[in-house]
């Protein structure tokens, strides 16, 4: 199974990379969001700096801040694989870390924070709630181990031809989202 879904990762990021962000509607998603998931001003919620053609959560991110809300982004564990996160909101800096994905900057000052909703990057996802990542298993290892200690909410953002009409291939260590979320629609997979 993994050389398949090496061979889909290859395929969706050259998906990806023809897709014109500017086709896409990054406002329409945070729009879309907040009315499928209305997120308390108390969650803290988790979501990442987007690298190369990635969909770019900051509307959300921008919102949430506006609203109240702790948001972090996530630090690379590459012992553990299981993600960090560190508070961060609008003007604090930011460093390159593991794989060139900015994350925020620590000191020994650092209090890190256990998010309740996470936001997700992906390459793909299926009708089921799977989805394609770039293979390090970071997500699936932090998603895992944050469902052994509380109810958590996992959201991917997409763009709309993201979207795959086939089932991934799905390892038992794979992890399902509750929701993806796309400019045109909240798909709920926690049915």
């Amino acid at each position: 199974m993994t050389e398949l879904k090496e061979t889909l990762r290859a395929e969706a990021l050259r998906h990806r990379a023809m897709l014109d962000p500017r086709d896409e509607n990054p406002e329409g998603a945070a729009d879309i969001f907040f009315e499928a998931l209305s997120p308390r001003p108390e969650l803290v919620v988790a979501t990442y700096w987007p690298k190369d053609k990635e969909f770019d959560p900051y509307p959300i991110l921008e919102r949430l801040l506006k609203q109240g809300n702790t948001c972090c982004l996530p630090l690379v564990q590459k012992e553990s694989r299981e993600l960090k996160f560190a508070p961060w909101a609008e003007g604090d800096p930011l460093e390159k870390g593991p794989y060139g994905v900015m994350q925020p900057k620590v000191t020994d000052d650092t209090v890190f924070a256990e998010p309740g909703l996470l936001i997700v990057p992906l390459l793909a996802f299926d009708r089921r709630g799977y989805r394609l990542g770039y293979g390090g298993g970071y997500y699936d290892a932090t998603l895992r181990a944050l469902r052994q200690r509380k109810t958590i909410i996992a959201v991917g953002v997409a763009y709309a031809r993201q979207a795959c009409l086939f089932n991934l291939p799905a390892d038992e260590h794979d992890e399902k989202l509750d929701f993806v979320i796309t400019p045109d629609a909240a798909h709920d997979f926690r049915g």
